[in-house]
């Protein structure tokens, strides 16, 4: 895709790799728009990164959702990437989960994982089919491929926004734009809670590389781990996910 004279919406971009890719895109000549939950976490980033355009959005509500649309459409026309970013990871035993009392909780996961990329995707591919240039950008994570056990529903969420982006790929095949998706590793943020990924890749030395793989015409973009594990065969998958969850299984 091209790198410059873009306008972006990144979802969940207001810290971690939203924000770090923000940054790139911004030092490269793009107009960029990120959206959020949380108002001060969007008022650091603009202090942080000048020209950065901020947007208060509850991704879990498809009411949020309709507006963050009507509203960039409206007020930036010329948008013509989406970054679907935004991500809630959430570690737990299903034996000991309460999901009679605790299930708004967990449902989080799936609306801001899933619900909201297949929502935003619909509302803003046909919106971009008349662009002469455009993007979809769907940040999953290695985990779409090798799951992380103690993290069943981020990996189970991740593994069908890879589906999803497949498929979208083929049905937008014949339009000008291009479907691209982004599998991280492990990172160094604060993904699922301070303190759970430090032993994750550095993110600025991540966000350079996937930056300079968008430039490309790569149609998967994973970094370190996740390489290998974007074409494991199952077996490789299963021992893999084996090792992961022994190694990790007391955490939960």
């Amino acid at each position: 895709m091209k790198l410059s004279g873009n306008t972006i919406l990144i979802t969940g971009g207001g810290s971690g790799i939203g924000l770090a890719l923000a940054e790139r895109f911004i030092k490269n000549g793009n107009t960029v728009i990120v959206c959020g939950r949380r108002e001060h976490v969007l008022q650091e980033a603009k202090d942080k990164v000048p020209g950065l355009i901020t947007r208060v959005c509850n991704l879990e509500e498809e009411s949020d959702r309709l507006a963050l649309f009507d509203w960039v459409t409206t007020n930036y026309p010329d948008v013509n990437v989406l970054v679907n970013n935004a991500g809630i990871q959430q570690r737990f035993n299903v034996l000991k989960s309460d999901a009679r009392e605790n299930w708004s909780y967990f449902r989080k996961e799936i609306s801001t994982n899933l619900e909201a990329p297949f929502h935003l995707t619909m509302l803003f591919a046909p919106y971009f089919s008349s662009k002469a240039s455009a993007a979809i950008i769907n940040v999953t994570s290695g985990l779409a491929f090798t799951p992380f056990a103690i993290a069943p529903m981020y990996s189970a969420t991740k593994a069908a926004l890879h589906s999803y982006t497949v498929s979208l790929r083929h049905q937008l095949s014949e339009t000008s734009i291009q479907v691209v998706e982004v599998a991280p590793p492990a990172v160094v943020t604060d993904l699922g809670g301070a303190g759970l990924h430090t032993q994750g890749e550095p993110l600025d030395a991540f966000a350079d590389a996937i930056f300079n793989e968008l430039a490309g015409d790569s149609q998967e973009i994973g970094y370190g781990t996740s390489i290998a594990r974007l074409r494991m065969s199952r077996d490789d998958i299963d021992a893999y996910t084996e090792k992961m969850y022994q190694a990790t299984k007391s955490l939960i």
